[in-house]
């Protein structure tokens, strides 16, 4: 995940107060959308893969938006993944994360591009990429044949938000969470100290609030040296979690760094430790 800071100080300057009150049409709400949701377009990117076997997943959101998404198979998984990407780039560099999940640790796994990156159509929005994640966790669950509540939430930064959000609201089997966020104000707040980022930006996906609700397991990863979001909030959401949870802190671990074997190890004992299917 990485922040523009620049358009958003921009609106600052030429937008008075009052645009805040016109919600999501408002130039600083266009210009913080450019900064949050930085997609690369087909054909950016490695489509042509060699070292995981992928399928082109292609399904549609509740609002008709067209999506694409990867799947890897596995003949006899041990479960079923839903992989959410950070807000930059396309499901293409998930390519390793993919490879890992399934020759690694036996998993069946969707990894999505939400609506405006990659191969799917249209142009991200908070609301958006939230029901492109409900719309892609149902595309599994049918292929694979189970229950929707079934699929593993996996995701990192931007996707560790959003799968946060659909656990919460519908229930998961477990929750896989790495380098993610309290809220999209708090990142901003971090970077941005000397302005009310909080009241300013209309995109929220208050993590911390909505991981209070989800009941499940929880693995979490969080690099101490992170410069993006603050370590500091992967504590927070730690905290906050109710149900039975681990968190593997990647020390010396920035951002975008591999996480450590410590991390697989304990990956493999969340997945053994998972409820049985319905």
């Amino acid at each position: 995940m990485r922040f523009l800071i620049l358009p958003i100080l921009l609106a600052l300057l030429f937008c008075s107060a009052g645009c805040s009150a016109m919600g999501t049409w408002s130039p600083m709400a266009r210009l913080e959308r450019k900064s949050l949701f930085q997609p690369d377009k087909y054909p950016a990117g490695e489509w042509q893969q060699t070292t995981v076997l992928v399928q082109d997943a292609s399904f549609a959101a509740a609002d008709g938006t067209k999506l694409h998404g990867w799947y890897v198979r596995h003949p006899q998984p041990k479960a079923h993944a839903l992989v959410l990407h950070g807000n930059a780039g396309n499901v293409t560099l998930m390519a390793d994360s993919l490879r890992m999940l399934n020759h690694r640790h036996g998993v069946s796994a969707l990894a999505l591009d939400y609506r405006g990156y990659g191969r799917s159509e249209g142009t991200p929005t908070e609301q958006g990429v939230l029901q492109d994640a409900r719309a892609a966790r149902n595309w599994l669950a049918i292929k694979e044949g189970i229950a929707a509540t079934d699929v593993v939430l996996m995701g990192q930064s931007l996707g560790g938000g959003v799968a946060i959000d659909l656990a919460a609201t519908d229930g998961c089997r477990g929750l896989v969470v790495a380098g993610t966020f309290t809220s999209i104000p708090d990142v901003a707040q971090h970077h941005i100290s000397w302005l009310p980022m909080r009241w300013l930006l209309t995109s929220k996906m208050d993590s911390l609030s909505k991981i209070k609700q989800y009941q499940g397991p929880l693995l979490l990863a969080h690099g101490d040296a992170d410069e993006v979001v603050p370590y500091q909030q992967g504590l927070d959401l730690f905290a906050a979690a109710p149900g039975p949870k681990k968190m593997i802190t990647n020390y010396g671990g920035k951002h975008n760094d591999p996480l450590p074997e410590e991390y697989r190890a304990a990956l493999d004992e969340f997945i053994s430790n998972l409820r049985p299917l319905r």
